[in-house]
């Protein structure tokens, strides 16, 4: 497999399993570490670049897009962003540890844009929490746990 083609690959399966869109991550991750033909530590850093910066896009997305939170074609139902917005002002930005968990993960990172969240606090929270899923993830295939 070209390198190349592994690594952005990664980043790109990495970066859409952020944002709305379906897509498994940790599964592209382990795939790779699995084979053993490619570098751990990059893996897991190409891999969390592209998910904090799809979860970006979403933090972007929700300082613009409270406004259309109730037309059909947005892409969260009003009952999940409604659940995040919840947790997002009862915890605050702490919530952001949970953004790489399934279901709840991507709409707190919508929320953070919508509540105005800083961008540096952001960035810092949800990476510490997606960089730690991954290496968890990455410990589990190469034995480390």
């Amino acid at each position: 497999m070209d390198v190349l083609a592994a690594y952005g690959g990664l980043f790109l399966v990495a970066f859409a399993a952020a944002t709305i869109l379906p897509a498994q991550s940790e599964a592209a991750l382990a795939g790779l570490l699995a084979t053993g033909s490619f570098s751990p530590a990059m893996l897991v850093l190409v891999a969390s670049i592209g998910n904090i910066l799809g979860s970006t896009v979403n933090w972007g997305l929700g300082r613009g897009v409270e406004r259309f939170r109730d037309r059909p074609w947005f892409p969260l139902r009003p009952a999940t962003l409604n659940r995040a917005t919840a947790w997002y002002r009862r915890y605050g930005r702490w919530s952001l540890l949970l953004s790489w968990m399934p279901i709840v993960g991507d709409p707190l990172t919508v929320v953070a844009g919508v509540l105005r969240e800083p961008l540096w606090s952001f960035v810092a929270i949800v990476a510490l929490a997606k960089v730690s899923r991954y290496l968890v993830v990455a410990g589990a295939v190469l034995g480390l746990m």
